[in-house]
């Protein structure tokens, strides 16, 4: 089976908070009459499938522990599911106030479901004005004041607010409270685990007249108190590079780049691991040994690791998030050689 691109087909999610409208990235695209909206598209989800390359039909989670590493990579080979998930979000209402364990609680508390932590990456792929989230302790905050603050539905009071406008990129590491607002659509990049420690949920009802479960007992377990990882990242821009391509975040879990051009660019991929490209805007094609597919907005594009020389054409202007698991030292190296210094890479890299 020789490596090449496949197209992985998206999964539609419904969620209480979904949106009706899922533009730019799929308009005209809606729930089921009767159901809940669509809240997330999962890209990268274990019910998945390849949509095209040899692989088309099977989904990610009946093929990803066959896979060689030519497919994988050498430094993930051997992992039980494919390491990155990747979800666009279309919050037509808020999120719950939730907070997400790292490994070593995962590990402890929910081993029979993978035990896997969450820390997360947002890009905002469009925002209207007044957009906002809230992400991350105000100063001060203590246990006993956040949780008399849920009792009387103000812990969003607790937290720091933060304006969204498309391209801003945001870093959530695991142990951060946060909450999502409406009127934005995020592109999200994160280890691949689903657990969510709801603290307050504005009580909402779901379509039975039940309240969603909340977790505070979890959740205060594994918030962070004191000083705060999370929050806006300040992308740092490849000095050599032609195009524009930028770091968002780096960190044990995932690497994620902006790419941004409107001319052919040949790139090449590493033994070490697989790529996640996830068009943001724009079509065109990729090409590579003589073959070529065609990407467009919504989309995200698996490279394998043996996949070597590439060629991204695109016919009209493209953005796109390149995303992909590091070994962080190589990474280091790798990132002086793209020309990057080392007080710019203390914005992005999160070790």
């Amino acid at each position: 089976m020789k490596p090449e691109p496949a197209r992985l087909a998206p999964l539609f999610v419904p969620r209480i908070w979904g949106a009706a409208d899922l533009a730019p990235l799929f308009p005209g695209r809606t729930a089921a009459p009767g159901t809940e909206p669509i809240g997330e598209v999962w890209l990268t989800g274990e019910r998945c499938a390849f949509a095209s390359g040899p692989l088309a039909g099977r989904t990610l989670g009946e093929t990803w522990p066959t896979l060689p590493a030519a497919w994988t990579g050498t430094a993930v080979r051997g992992a039980p599911r494919i390491p990155l998930l990747v979800k666009f979000i279309f919050p037509d209402d808020k999120l719950s106030v939730q907070v997400h364990p790292d490994d070593e609680y995962a590990r402890r508390h929910e081993a029979a479901a993978d035990g896997t932590g969450k820390t997360e990456m947002w890009y905002a792929v469009a925002a209207r004005p007044g957009a906002e989230l809230r992400l991350g302790l105000a100063d001060g905050m203590t246990a006993e004041r956040f949780r008399a603050a849920v009792a009387t539905g103000g812990v969003e009071d607790c937290l720091r607010a933060y304006a969204v406008h498309a391209g801003d990129g945001f870093f959530v590491p695991a142990g951060t409270v946060h909450t999502i607002g409406s009127g934005m659509v995020l592109c999200e990049i994160q280890q691949h685990s689903d657990f969510t420690y709801r603290v307050f949920d504005y009580n909402r009802v779901q379509a039975d007249g039940k309240p969603r479960q909340l977790h505070l007992r979890q959740a205060l377990e594994v918030i962070r108190f004191g000083e705060q990882k999370g929050g806006p990242v300040e992308p740092v821009r490849a000095p050599r590079s032609a195009t524009a391509e930028e770091i968002y975040a780096a960190c044990p879990y995932f690497v994620v780049e902006r790419w941004r051009f409107a001319g052919k660019m040949e790139r090449e991929t590493s033994l070490e691991r697989f790529e996640l490209l996830i068009v943001i805007a724009g079509t065109g094609r990729v090409e590579w040994g003589g073959a070529t597919a065609a990407y467009a907005a919504g989309e995200a594009l698996f490279l394998p690791a043996a996949l070597g020389a590439f060629r991204l054409a695109p016919e009209s202007p493209t953005t796109l998030l390149r995303a992909y698991v590091p070994d962080l030292g190589s990474l280091a190296r790798e990132l002086a050689a793209r020309g990057f210094s080392k007080s710019e890479l203390a914005r992005v890299v999160h070790a």
